[in-house]
């Protein structure tokens, strides 16, 4: 009885682990999704990597901004009507 009760313990843990795999199996998309993923990166193409570059000083900036303001911007964000 007991190892009957193994067997089907086992059993079920491997069809569990199974099932999880082929689900990660399907979802994933793939080699040529991959390869065309990578090259919407900002780093495959300098004009893109520039435009990165230009958009992160600005944010930058703005934040050294609020850090050196002693008002709330987000307070005064809100109220404005």
């Amino acid at each position: 009885m007991s190892s009957s009760r193994k067997l089907l313990a086992y059993t079920g843990a491997v069809a569990a682990l199974m099932t999880g795999y082929l689900t990660w199996r399907s979802l994933d998309p793939g080699d040529q999704r991959n390869q065309e993923l990578l090259k919407n990166l900002p780093e495959f193409s300098s004009a893109r990597m520039e435009e990165s570059r230009r958009r992160n000083v600005q944010i930058m900036e703005v934040l050294k901004d609020a850090a050196e303001t002693n008002d709330n911007i987000a307070r005064t964000y809100g109220n404005r009507k």
